[in-house]
């Protein structure tokens, strides 16, 4: 006699930022099946209207979605988080902007390995690329590699069953390719929020690094672009 096999879906933790990244990244993780755990953090970011915008992309796609309190305003050295640092505009450039915040990937896949734990997670999605991005290092797919060594290194569940993964499934890509991708995965993206310097509204700043590549992928991916920009 035949048993039957239940088999457990698989679980995973996706920061989910908002952004047009984070969107596409929570889209190809429930394509291939897991049940997704949002995690978000409201650090005293500029943008933090990307807040509301991560609840939105939640919901519309009926994952749980939780929003932790992580003030790195205390901290500062960015403009993101120091209202006395101005945003560049219409200066994309070499090295590491501005805008860069100390050591943020790292701390929010500490959170996301935290989280992981407690939730009997063994992956965790990040929506970084080393393509079309702004020159943070924590965006590195040598940041991801190191990452996932210590993620198995510093954990119980790393320890017993060496099962942590991170993925960073749009690191190659350039926006254009992102864009394309979430597309055919039905994310959208009018729902989604990149500007470093939003009005309170949501209303794109279009001048900003995360704007001039946004609006270039979705030039050359063809696909018209839902933004509402306050300049082109």
């Amino acid at each position: 006699m035949r048993k039957n096999l239940i088999m457990e879906q698989k679980s995973a933790i996706v920061l989910l930022s908002g952004g047009l990244d984070s969107a596409t990244v929570l889209a190809v993780a429930l394509s291939e099946g897991y049940e997704c755990h949002c995690l978000s953090f409201d650090y005293g970011q500029r943008n933090a209207i990307e807040l509301e915008a991560a609840s939105r992309i939640a919901r519309g796609r009926a994952v749980s979605h939780h929003v932790l309190p992580l003030p790195l305003t205390q901290i500062g050295g960015s403009a993101l988080t120091d209202p006395d640092i101005a945003v560049p505009k219409n200066a994309l450039g070499s090295g590491i902007p501005v805008t860069y915040v100390p050591a943020r990937n790292t701390i929010f896949l500490s959170y996301g390995l935290a989280f992981a734990e407690v939730l009997g997670a063994d992956t965790i999605f990040i929506g970084v690329n080393s393509m079309d991005y702004s020159g943070y290092p924590d965006c590195r797919p040598e940041f991801i590699a190191a990452f996932q060594t210590l993620a198995n290194l510093a954990t119980k569940a790393g320890v017993e069953a060496g099962n942590i993964t991170i993925r960073a499934p749009l690191q190659k890509l350039d926006k254009a390719g992102i864009i394309t991708w979430g597309t055919s995965l039905g994310v959208d993206y009018s729902l989604t929020v990149t500007c470093y310097d939003p009005t309170e509204d949501g209303v794109a700043c279009g001048e900003c690094d995360s704007c001039l590549l946004r609006k270039n992928g979705f030039k050359t991916a063809g696909i018209p672009d839902p933004t509402r920009y306050r300049h082109g």
